[in-house]
């Protein structure tokens, strides 16, 4: 098993087309920890590498809590980790949409996320006794992107803005696009993401993720949502 820096816990596509997909337009393959290359999409302003490099080292993910480092060991973040899951059951919603987020694009759940929210809320909560408090250096940099109060009482409280009621679930598709082209590429992916997404939207399992040395995420286990 690898020497982790950080772990997070996300939601990950079960093995299949839009795993496959998400892993060669990302260019990483957190299940097999591999460079994947790029499909060939013409249509595109810029070259995949370029639009997808932000994302790229956290693999294709939806946050469910965010990436921290541990206050103890790793095996007894797996054992709560499992615990967790056998008590929380899975959530399923009407599908997901790819989505415009100011300047990424994203897939988003369609119709009522509250349980999904609901269930990211128990992760985070019963997880947090497992992270260790954020560097000075770490919350100045979130604090750049003038946080509201009620983010800035998440950064103090669970050491990250966007957690309980700022939770919006995202599987990230982009990094940031200039003005037009967030158009461009979403009419490109549009056709070829269609025919993948799921319908319904099942999230049968919490994967944990570890971040290695070269700052990629690696997918280190599911826990199937058993409660």
């Amino acid at each position: 098993m690898h020497d982790f820096s950080r772990y997070a816990i996300y939601y990950a596509p079960q093995p299949g087309p839009l795993a496959e997909f998400a892993a060669a337009w990302l260019g990483w393959d957190p299940a097999r920890g591999a460079l994947v290359p790029h499909p060939a999409l013409p249509g595109l302003p810029r070259p995949v590498a370029e639009i997808t490099e932000a994302p790229r080292k956290y693999g294709f993910h939806g946050t469910l809590k965010p990436p921290m480092r541990l206050t103890g060991s790793a095996e007894a973040l797996h054992a709560d980790l499992g615990a967790l899951a056998a008590r929380l059951a899975p959530v399923t919603l009407p599908g997901l949409a790819l989505t415009r987020i100011g300047s990424f694009l994203a897939l988003t759940p369609l119709g009522d996320a509250t349980p999904l929210a609901r269930l990211a809320a128990e992760v985070v909560e019963a997880l947090d006794p497992h992270r260790a408090p954020p560097s000075d250096a770490e919350l100045e940099r979130r604090r750049r992107s003038r946080l509201s109060p009620a983010q800035e009482e998440n950064l103090a409280r669970w050491g990250y803005p966007y957690v309980m009621e700022e939770f919006k679930f995202h599987l990230t598709l982009t990094g940031k696009l200039a003005f037009g082209e967030a158009e461009q590429v979403a009419e490109t992916l549009q056709p070829v993401l269609a025919p993948l997404l799921p319908q319904p939207f099942d999230i049968r399992d919490l994967c944990l993720f570890g971040e290695a040395e070269d700052g990629r995420f690696h997918l280190v286990h599911r826990y199937a949502l058993t409660g």
